[in-house]
């Protein structure tokens, strides 16, 4: 069963920083592609990161480039999004989700979210 749970959200001021983290379990993690995706109230999911299976490629939404970095760590099959200055409007729920191909797939297996939240 692929389960995947992410943690290191939190409050951060303007500016910030934040390290998020997707844990994955039951499946062969070089063949997923891992995404990062948000959520904020009353708006919707929107893609904010991804690698490729195997780490070959990374991709990031034009709200984002420059200043989240995305990397993984085949022998602790853990993904992680490193956020660098966060703005108010990266306020959200953060999710990670696997799909057994490509960044251009319907990742079939979700977490359960951690919240992000950035004010002063």
């Amino acid at each position: 069963e692929v389960q995947l749970v992410e943690s290191g959200g939190g409050l951060v001021q303007p500016g910030g920083s934040l390290r998020l983290s997707c844990a994955a379990s039951g499946f062969t993690f070089d063949d997923y592609a891992i995404g990062w995706f948000r959520q904020a109230p009353g708006k919707e999911r929107e893609g904010v990161s991804c690698i490729g299976n195997s780490g070959a490629t990374t991709y990031y939404s034009d709200s984002v480039v420059g200043r989240f970095t995305i990397s993984s760590d085949n022998a602790e099959n853990t993904v992680y999004l490193q956020m660098n200055s966060l703005k108010p409007e990266d306020t959200a729920v953060y999710y990670c989700a696997a799909d057994r191909g490509s960044c251009y797939g319907s990742f079939g297996s979700w977490g359960q979210g951690t919240q992000v939240t950035v004010s002063s």
